[in-house]
């Protein structure tokens, strides 16, 4: 575990998927981030690569060869090399193996970095494609959960989503079969671009905002009083939570660049939704934020 921290936050790392384990505020010892009791989800804050989401029938083509691959891929469960921890940043780096090549055929870096300013937390990818001569399609997303300010298993609406865009419609893209998507799209309604977290806000699992119609997303409690946001530049953006009788303690936001795919897809890995592809000897870089409230 590696530890940065300023006047404001401490944060844990694991090197175990490069994931984040807490989020505290110094203040009061408040913790932001989900503890990951299974009896709800054991996950904190996975990083979702080579794939976000799940392919369909858990198998998917590339260079004409078909590999299977579980749901949001690999990542998330292999061990990181710590390149440096300066105290208020620490970057994890994950190089193709003998063992990845099984799953994705592609010679690859992934660094992850965590940095801290005032009370935010950029989180940073980097891809490379390190092969010299073939390109390399992936996805890669966050899947951050965060706790609620003042969770009441009893409530009728646990908090709020607040969206930067404070329209009152969204295109909302479902999940059905297979943890595949639909093929067709719904409306999510949002006053001025507030919506309520009910009991059934995620009957139908995630919600899928794309198109890049949201680039902040602040959670309020039940009075409406912003205790965090996340920002990011991405074109896909997941919210989600796990359903249970009751409320589960916690709430996703999770910026993705890439999901997963449509019901009945089996066409090639490069023409996924939303993938990304890069040349030989080519990087992708990009953050997001995670900004905290006194």
């Amino acid at each position: 575990m590696e530890t940065i921290s300023n006047e404001y936050l401490t944060v844990n790392i694991d090197c175990h998927g490069a994931e984040l384990k807490n989020i505290i505020r110094n203040s009061d010892q408040h913790e932001y981030l989900w503890h990951g009791d299974p009896a709800y989800w054991k996950r904190r804050s996975p990083v979702l690569f080579p794939i976000v989401g799940s392919v369909w029938e858990g198998r998917y083509r590339i260079d004409g060869r078909e590999y299977a691959l579980s749901q949001h891929g690999f990542a998330r469960d292999m061990d990181f090399t710590l390149i440096s921890n300066d105290g208020t940043q620490a970057i994890f780096r994950l190089d193709s193996n003998e063992e990845t090549l099984k799953l994705y055929p592609r010679e690859f870096s992934l660094e992850i970095g965590y940095r801290l300013h005032g009370r935010s937390i950029e989180v940073s990818w980097t891809v490379c494609n390190t092969s010299t001569d073939v390109e390399m399609p992936f996805q890669i997303g966050a899947h951050p959960a965060f706790n609620y300010m003042d969770y009441d298993p009893d409530a009728a609406v646990q908090g709020y989503f607040k969206f930067d865009r404070g329209q009152d419609s969204f295109a909302l893209s479902l999940i059905g079969r297979k943890g595949c998507l639909k093929n067709e799209k719904s409306v999510l309604e949002a006053h001025n671009g507030i919506l309520p977290i009910t009991r059934s806000s995620f009957n139908g699992d995630a919600l899928v905002l794309e198109n890049g119609q949201v680039h902040q997303v602040t959670l309020l409690d039940r009075q409406q009083q912003p205790y965090l946001s996340v920002t990011f530049d991405a074109p896909v953006v997941g919210l989600w939570s796990p359903t249970h009788d009751s409320y589960a303690p916690f709430v996703c936001i999770e910026p993705w660049y890439g999901r997963c795919d449509r019901e009945e897809f089996n066409g090639d890995f490069a023409d996924k939704d939303w993938v990304q592809r890069l040349a030989p000897q080519q990087s992708f870089s990009t953050t997001y934020n995670i900004v905290t409230m006194p």
